[in-house]
C-alpha cells in the first residue's frame, strides 16, 4: 500500500476516535446530571423522614415525662400517708406508756398498803400468842408437844391394832394373789416335760466300718480325736461308738463328722480333717439358728449376735437331764406372763430369762458360777443394767433389788421343779448334800458343816482353839481340793470357813 493511502487511513481513524470520545463525554455529562438530581431527591426525602422521627421521639419523651411526673406525685402521696399513720401510732404509744406508768405507780402504792396491813396482822398475831401463853402458862412449842403426846396416848393402841390388821391382810392378800398368778402362769405353759440327754453314741451299721474308723495302727481314730478334741471309744460297746467330752459342742461336732464319715465310707486323715471342718460349720449354723429361733419365739429382739450364739449352744447342754435352752425359753414365757400380771417390765423379764443360763455354755472355759459368767457376758455386750441385775441375782448369793429379778428367781424355780423336768430325785440330792458335809467334817478341828444353797456352798464352823486364822485359809483350800477329787457336781461350790471366838463369864 502506498504512503498516501496509509496517511488517509490514519487520518480517518483519528477523526473516528475523536468523534467517539466526544460522544462518550456527552453521555457521561448527562448521567452525572441525572445522578445529581436523584441524590438531591433522596437527600430531601431523608430530611423529611428524619424530621418525622424527631417529632415522634419528642412526643414519646414528653409522654414518658408526664407519666414519671404522675408516678412521682403518687409516691409522694403514699409517703405522706405512711408518715401520718406512723405519727398517729407514736401518739397512741405515748398515751399507752403514760397509762402504764400511772398504773404501775398505783400498784406500787397498793403494795405498800398491803405490806403495811401484813405487818399489822403479824403484830396482832404475836400479841395474841403472847396473851395465850400468859393465860396457859405454856409456850407454843410446849403446847404443841403436849397436844401431840395427848393425841398419841389416846390413839396409840388403836393405831397399833390397825397396823397389825393391815399387815396381816396385806400378807394374806399377797400370798393369795401370788399363788394365783404363779398357778395361772404354770397352767398357761403347755411345754413338754420329758427330760432330755445329749446324744453321745453313734450306731454302727456293720462291724466293717469299725475297722475303717480305727484305721491302720489307729491313724484314723487318732486323727479324728485330734481334729475334734473328743475321746472316741470303739471297743467298749458292740455296734456303738461312744463319744466322751466335757464340751458339748465338740461332742456334737464329733457326732456329725462321724455320721458323715460312716455315710460316705471314705475314711483317711485328709478326709477326716475336711469332714470335721464341714461339721464345725454345720454345727455353728445350727447353734445360730437355735439361738435366733429361741429369741424369736419369746419375742426378744436386739440381742447381740455373740449372745445369740451362746444361747444357741445351750441346745446341746443339759442340767440334770433338762435341756437348758428349752428351760430358758420356758422361763421367758412364764416370766412374761407373771410380769404382765404384777406390772413389772415384760421385756426385761423375758430378756433376762432367755440369757440367765448362757454362762453354762462357758463354765468349762471360764471359772466361776454360771450366773456370774452370764452377767459378765451380758454386761460386756451392752445389755441394759436392769437385765444384767436380773440375770446375776437369779441365785441367792446376790440380793435381788428389783421386781424383775425376783420374777426370774421364781420362774427359774418353777421350771426346774416341775414334774419330769429334771431326773434327779430327792434321795440323790440329799445324798449329795450329805457327801459334801461328810467331806468337810473329815478334817480335824471341824465343829459343824452345813451344805446350803442347793449344794453350791459349804459353810464350815471350826473350833477356834484348834484352828487359827491362818490355818482357816489352808483348811478351806484343802476341803475344796478334796471335793474336786472325790465328787462330781455341776458348776462351782463355795467353801466358807467360819472361826468364831466367844468369851463367856457369869457374875454371881
Amino acid at each position: 500500500m502506498d504512503p498516501i493511502s496509509i496517511g488517509v487511513a490514519l487520518a480517518a481513524a483519528i477523526v473516528a476516535g475523536g468523534a467517539s470520545f466526544g460522544a462518550t463525554q456527552a453521555i457521561n455529562k448527562k448521567k452525572l446530571s441525572a445522578n445529581a438530581n436523584q441524590a438531591e431527591k433522596e437527600l430531601a426525602k431523608a430530611h423529611k423522614e428524619a424530621a418525622a422521627v424527631t417529632r415522634k421521639a419528642e412526643e414519646e419523651a414528653a409522654k414518658k415525662a408526664e407519666d414519671l411526673r404522675k408516678e412521682e406525685q403518687q409516691l409522694r402521696k403514699e409517703i405522706n400517708e405512711k408518715e401520718n399513720r406512723i405519727n398517729n401510732r407514736e401518739l397512741n404509744l405515748d398515751k399507752k406508756l403514760d397509762e402504764l406508768d400511772k398504773r404501775s405507780e398505783k400498784l406500787r402504792t397498793n403494795e405498800d398498803e398491803v405490806e403495811g396491813l401484813k405487818n399489822e396482822i403479824r403484830e396482832l398475831r404475836i400479841k395474841q400468842q403472847e396473851k395465850l401463853e400468859k393465860i396457859a402458862k405454856l409456850t407454843k412449842t410446849e403446847a404443841a408437844d403436849k397436844l401431840m403426846k395427848m393425841t398419841e396416848r389416846d390413839i396409840k393402841n388403836d393405831l397399833a391394832g390397825l397396823i397389825v390388821k393391815l399387815q396381816n391382810d396385806a400378807k394374806d392378800l399377797a400370798e393369795e394373789q401370788g399363788a394365783s398368778i404363779i398357778a395361772a402362769a404354770m397352767e398357761r405353759m403347755a411345754s413338754e416335760v420329758t427330760a432330755e440327754r445329749t446324744v453321745t453314741a453313734v450306731k454302727l451299721q456293720d462291724e466293717e466300718m469299725k475297722g475303717r474308723i480305727i484305721g491302720k495302727e489307729g491313724r484314723n481314730i487318732q486323727a479324728l480325736q485330734r481334729a475334734t478334741g473328743v475321746d472316741i471309744m470303739v471297743d467298749d460297746t458292740p455296734g456303738m461308738i461312744i463319744l466322751s467330752s466335757f464340751d458339748p459342742i465338740r461332742r456334737e461336732v464329733a457326732r456329725v463328722a462321724l455320721e458323715m464319715l460312716l455315710k460316705d465310707g471314705r475314711v483317711h486323715p485328709g478326709r477326716i480333717e475336711e469332714v470335721v471342718e464341714k461339721a464345725q460349720k454345720q454345727v455353728l449354723k445350727e447353734v445360730i439358728r437355735a439361738g435366733e429361733d429361741a429369741a424369736r419365739e419369746v419375742g426378744v429382739v436386739g440381742v447381740p449376735r455373740e449372745l445369740i450364739q451362746l444361747v444357741g449352744e445351750l441346745k446341746y447342754r443339759t442340767s440334770f437331764g433338762q435341756n437348758v435352752l428349752k428351760h430358758s425359753t420356758e422361763m421367758a414365757h412364764m416370766a412374761g406372763i407373771i410380769a404382765e400380771q404384777i406390772g413389772a417390765d415384760v421385756f426385761v423379764c423375758k430378756y433376762a430369762a432367755l440369757l440367765h443360763d448362757m454362762g453354762k455354755a462357758l463354765t468349762h472355759k471360764v471359772e466361776g458360777k454360771h450366773h456370774h459368767i452370764s452377767a459378765e457376758m451380758a454386761r460386756k455386750y451392752g445389755v441394759p443394767d436392769a437385765v444384767v441385775h436380773a440375770i446375776e441375782a437369779h441365785h441367792d448369793d446376790i440380793e435381788a433389788t428389783t421386781t424383775e429379778a425376783i420374777v426370774i428367781r421364781i420362774v427359774d424355780a418353777i421350771s426346774a421343779a416341775r414334774p419330769g423336768a429334771r431326773n434327779i430325785s430327792a434321795e440323790n440330792f440329799a445324798e449329795r448334800m450329805r457327801e459334801l458335809e461328810n467331806v468337810a467334817t473329815s478334817f480335824e478341828g471341824i465343829d459343824k458343816a452345813y451344805a446350803i444353797s442347793a449344794g453350791r456352798e459349804v459353810r464350815v464352823i471350826v473350833r477356834p482353839n484348834v484352828v487359827d486364822d491362818l490355818s482357816a485359809f489352808k483348811l478351806a483350800r484343802d476341803i475344796a481340793t478334796k471335793i474336786e477329787s472325790t465328787m462330781q457336781y455341776p458348776g462351782t461350790i463355795k467353801i466358807n470357813v467360819i472361826r468364831e471366838t466367844r468369851a463367856i463369864e457369869f457374875a454371881k
